[in-house]
């Protein structure tokens, strides 16, 4: 067994497609249709992003589920997640930790880990 999609729910459906084809270099499997996209990596090494439209805007921090996005690069990749539409979100940070805290455009948050070695 093996996971085939992480499916995140969003009411910024558009938006969310164009960032996280940007933010994971990934390409639609097929084309979105009534609300719903599976997008791939096309390399075939990671798990599919899929994103469901929904009618209302979350309210709140519900979401018990997050991405970690693994890079040997965090200050650049960072950077680059802000310019294609992802925010800071104010996490009180410990020293030492090798996460930075982002949202999405529709306020999910995620993370940007540091990783330190082979992958």
């Amino acid at each position: 067994m093996k996971i085939g999609s992480i499916v995140i729910r969003c009411y910024e459906f558009d938006k969310m497609m164009a960032f996280w084809q940007e933010a994971l270099h990934y390409v639609p499997r097929e084309p979105a249709k009534g609300g719903w996209v599976v997008l791939r990596d096309p390399a075939g090494r990671g798990p599919n992003v899929s994103l469901d439209h929904v009618a209302a805007r979350r309210v709140g921090r519900r979401s018990r589920l997050h991405l970690d996005l693994y890079t040997h690069d965090q200050k650049h990749e960072v950077e680059r997640l802000i310019t294609i539409g992802a925010t800071r979100y104010p996490w009180r940070y410990r020293p030492g930790d090798d996460f930075v805290v982002l949202a999405d455009p529709d306020d999910n948050l995620f993370c940007v880990v540091q990783v330190i070695g082979e992958g």
